[in-house]
């Protein structure tokens, strides 16, 4: 017995040494940034002077502050607006891309390399292709007689720029998996529907939509959790503009943070964030278990 329990201790002191890294790594880069973001959130912070205690008085001052609710509203405009058209667009294609075509691998390899492309190269060709004077689609529309927008420069159509590029950023990705899940169907059922007499479009109503609902739920989930964090779209075509149309509040923080060295401020909007992104995850979980169809 007594070499059992020796054995069964060395057994346990090897495991913790082979997870040792890992969880180092966590209590270093996230559990010690984790607690501390929830201190400096009730504190005035510059990075200048130390610390000081002021209670909830950075979240008063966000009940108060406009340039935050704006903030918000115009991240709720490119979440709801972007992930629906999104996801629809990335079920179509995968639809399509499931088929037998052929050359089909080819084009999935290049529907997917804008989501590996860095930011900063996306946003330089696209604010070349949004130039309203040298740009290639207002030139494209030019050809049908049609004067396009300002595109990046209008408080109007910013937005709705930002909105496409990033569809067009992340479509390879959702695709991706939206076909994982459409090549996990079982064909059977199709085959069995056949026989029933059901079209392609009852086919894809009755038994392609409620058997990919999970992967439907976790890519919806996903982007709503992307889309409240999106920051690099932002930086890298207008910072914000113009006057503060595309101001969302991750990069709000970002100004808050590192432009004008509220650290306090920034950690209290980080919670409030952080609140308002776990709702709404919650709320999609609970309503899923009257629209996800589990096998």
């Amino acid at each position: 017995m007594n070499k059992k329990k020796s054995l069964a201790y060395y057994e346990s002191i090897e495991g913790w040494l082979f997870i040792s890294p890992t969880l180092v790594g966590a209590i270093i880069f996230l559990l010690i940034p984790f607690l501390v973001s929830i201190y400096l959130s009730f504190t005035e912070y510059s990075l200048i002077e130390l610390p000081r205690f002021i209670g909830f008085q950075n979240f008063q001052r966000l009940i108060r502050d406009i340039s935050f609710w704006k903030s918000l509203l115009s991240t709720c405009y490119f979440a709801f607006t972007g992930i629906p058209v999104g996801l629809a667009l990335s079920l179509a294609l995968a639809v399509v891309m499931n088929r037998p075509i052929r050359g089909i691998t080819f084009f999935r390899t290049a529907y997917f390399i804008p989501v590996v492309t860095s930011w900063v190269a996306v946003g330089l060709i696209w604010r070349w292709l949004y130039n309203p004077e040298y740009g290639l689609i207002n030139w494209i529309l030019s050809l049908f007689g049609l004067k396009g927008p300002d595109w990046l420069v209008s408080k109007t159509w910013a937005m709705p720029a930002i909105i496409i590029v990033n569809i067009w950023k992340n479509l390879g990705f959702n695709t991706m998996i939206f076909l994982a899940g459409l090549q996990g169907i079982p064909e059977d059922l199709y085959e069995a529907s056949k026989l029933d007499g059901a079209n392609q479009w009852q086919q894809f109503h009755y038994i392609t939509l409620p058997m990919i609902s999970p992967t439907t739920l976790f890519l919806t989930i996903t982007s709503v959790i992307g889309s409240f964090q999106v920051f690099d779209a932002i930086y890298n075509m207008t910072r914000g503009g113009p006057e503060e149309s595309t101001m969302v509040i991750v990069y709000y923080l970002w100004e808050n943070a590192f432009g004008f060295l509220r650290m306090g401020y920034a950690a209290a909007m980080a919670w409030i964030l952080f609140l308002i992104v776990f709702t709404l995850t919650l709320i999609q979980w609970r309503l899923s278990s009257k629209w996800v169809f589990l096998p």
